[in-house]
């Protein structure tokens, strides 16, 4: 994965650009996803470097008095502290993808495709790393499993804790973009994700510090992922055989998104009534109406009215499944929990 340059790597080379190639087919095929892998990732380069990021400082006063240190160290050694990061870290992203969803798939990687990056990275790498990285190349199966125990103590440890807030501002995101197309198409939607991005007949540019490369999507598609710990630039997934990716800042980062979730339901809370907001604020994934009322201790009826105003105001959708009705948030309502965090 290449990433254009951080906080204290100057400018991109104006001559240096990946290009994703796409057929008139294909426009359909631009799809958003969520990388938790790659939000891990990055999160170990802020915790490496907090100067840099300031707009991380809200959530590195509790993440780094939790941090697990020798799983820090491992990850932190494979993971480096910018450019180039192994593609075998981070599952290809998609709307549904979940953190234990992400683990899965790092413990099952393919060998060979790891040898394949931790070769880039001994080249890419100096001294005690690199020699950590040469050993790791020479026992795959080993590293793996440790990278993946690893990744599975430092998420539990320092991103499981905020994953509901940053899982909600990658989505309302994905809703503003989606938005974004329906009122004045991909091209302008695309135009906006980041000023190193660039949208023309049949291709999306990104503007990188040291690499070029022209990608043909033609087919296959391409995916944009929002990130929240990457706030300051762009990434890209271009080997084969990844699904081709572009990562990009979500929108509306401040110091203060990883606020706990009871500040998140009071400041809900002020706009919209208590029970309303904890109903919006839960409404990520789809539930009955009996699970609405069970989750938010309300009477049916009660839980039925504020979901029929939720509803009416195009905070949330209500779809009929069988005998059952199951309700949703909205774009819109994505967008609401995303402005508040």
């Amino acid at each position: 994965m290449l990433v254009t340059p951080g906080p204290a790597e100057g400018a991109e080379h104006p001559d240096h650009r990946v290009e994703f190639e796409l057929g008139p087919d294909d426009i359909q095929a631009v799809r958003f996803g969520l990388s938790p892998g790659h939000e891990l990732a990055h999160a170990v380069r802020v915790l490496r470097r907090p100067q840099q990021h300031p707009l991380q400082w809200g959530w590195l006063r509790a993440a780094r008095a939790a941090l697990p240190q020798r799983s820090f160290e491992l990850l932190a050694a494979v993971i480096g502290d910018d450019g180039y990061l192994p593609d075998f870290l981070t599952a290809a992203p998609n709307w549904d993808m979940t953190p234990d969803a992400e683990l899965a798939a790092l413990r099952a990687t393919p060998l060979d495709p790891m040898r394949v990056d931790f070769g880039k990275m001994v080249q890419r790498s100096t001294g005690s790393r690199q020699r950590a990285l040469q050993d790791m190349r020479q026992r795959p199966a080993r590293a793996r499993t440790m990278i993946a125990d690893a990744w599975e103590e430092v998420w539990a440890a320092v991103m499981a804790p905020v994953w509901p807030q940053l899982d909600r501002l990658l989505r309302a995101d994905i809703a503003v973009r989606s938005r974004a197309i329906a009122a004045s198409g991909i091209a302008g939607m695309a135009g906006g994700l980041h000023p190193s991005v660039s949208w023309g007949p049949g291709v999306v540019r990104v503007r990188l510090r040291r690499h070029s490369e022209k990608v043909d999507c033609r087919g296959s598609g391409l995916v944009l992922a929002p990130s929240v710990m990457s706030s300051w630039g762009c990434m890209v997934l271009t080997e084969q055989p990844a699904q081709p990716t572009l990562f990009y800042p979500a929108r509306g980062v401040t110091a203060g998104w990883a606020r706990d979730a009871a500040e998140t339901a009071q400041a809900l809370g002020a706009l919209l009534g208590p029970a309303r907001a904890g109903i919006l604020l839960d409404a990520g994934a789809s539930r009955t109406t009996s699970q609405v009322a069970s989750d938010a201790g309300l009477a049916v009826s009660t839980a039925s009215h504020h979901l029929s105003v939720l509803r009416d105001t195009g905070l949330i959708e209500s779809e009929r499944d069988g005998a059952r009705m199951l309700h949703l948030r909205t774009p819109l309502g994505e967008a609401m929990v995303g402005a508040v965090l």
